[in-house]
């Protein structure tokens, strides 16, 4: 099925039709919609090999995750990934999922830029001073990070307020009257977790007696662990925020099973985008969330698409506000 086919049955010139199938914003919406719809119906597919000839891309993009981190087997990771895939297949995109290696030293990466295998990168899990993305920057290649880093010039990025969401849970608590807070944190050098200890550490600074403040693997079982110490303790804290959906699940369970997850003994919890969909525990948190993974990974394939046509960097940088959803609102 040709693009002469669709323009003639449109009643389009075949540019206009091979201008809107290759995502060029120079096309009406209404127009690319019964474009699209029409090839669609046809069951059309452009030669990938000729139109890699045509532009000079290679219609891939990376997406560069940590082989350390679990984060891929999370439900909400992954209904990111998948949008973010289907968004990118309409326009004929390849999204390839590559390991990041530390013991590489990115040795693998550069290769494989260095082959013209792929158009653009996606790094996931930045860093304060993320020498990966300021090799990137040198050599010029174009890439959008999910997180923030500290770069000699501007570049393409996506990513939460971290910062904000801890501060909305910690005011929160201590606003209902909560003395003894604790927070459960990642003790990974990732940017996001350290804006998230940072949030709360200034919602407490003027806050009497200092808070406990435990780094962790961002576990389950690590959650469940510190929560049953706690217990065994008898130093229970009023109110304990955790930065993860693991941390925050592990600490729900031990609560869960102490009965202080609910009932007039509860400790006030407070779970970084709540707990996982497939969660044993069968009691509402109070969770921090940021907005739907489908619209996450919607707004990240259109700033990849923008960064493919050499939209300037310094416009594509966004950053998106949490929500406080408390265990009342879910009741």
């Amino acid at each position: 099925m040709s693009l002469k086919a669709i323009a003639a049955t449109l009643g389009l010139s075949v540019t206009t039709v091979s201008r809107a199938l290759n995502g060029f914003d120079d096309v009406a919406e209404a127009t690319r919609k019964r474009i699209i719809e029409e090839a669609d119906r046809r069951g059309y597919r452009p030669n990938a090999a000729a139109r890699r000839l045509k532009t000079g891309r290679a219609n891939a993009v990376g997406l560069v995750f940590p082989v350390s981190n679990a984060t891929l087997n999370d439900s909400y990771y992954s209904e990111m990934l998948l949008t973010l895939d289907q968004r990118l297949a309409r326009h004929e995109i390849d999204l390839l999922l590559l390991p990041d290696k530390p013991q590489d030293q990115q040795r693998t990466l550069l290769r494989m830029l260095r082959s013209g295998a792929l158009d653009a990168l996606i790094v996931t899990h930045t860093t304060p001073h993320d020498l990966r993305l300021l090799r990137l920057q040198q050599k010029g290649f174009r890439f959008l990070t999910l997180g923030r880093s500290t770069l000699p010039q501007p570049y393409a990025w996506f990513d939460y307020d971290n910062h904000a969401g801890t501060l909305l849970a910690a005011q929160h608590a201590l606003q209902q009257g909560h003395q003894r807070l604790a927070y459960l944190g990642g003790n990974e050098p990732g940017t996001y977790i350290l804006e998230r200890r940072r949030g709360f550490m200034d919602a407490l600074k003027p806050h009497r007696p200092p808070p406990q403040v435990v780094a962790l693997p961002p576990t389950r079982r690590a959650g469940y662990q510190q929560t049953c110490a706690w217990l065994a303790q008898g130093a229970l804290p009023d109110a304990i925020i955790t930065d993860c959906s693991p941390l925050g699940e592990g600490t729900a369970i031990a609560l869960q099973q102490a009965g202080r997850l609910s009932g007039p003994q509860a400790v006030a919890l407070y779970v970084y985008d709540g707990l996982p969909h497939d969660s044993i525990v069968d009691q509402p948190v109070n969770a921090i969330l940021q907005s739907s993974q489908q619209r996450i990974g919607e707004c990240v394939a259109g700033m990849v698409l923008d960064l493919l046509e050499d939209r300037p960097v310094a416009q594509l940088q966004t950053l998106w506000q949490p929500i406080l959803r408390l265990t009342s609102d879910a009741q």
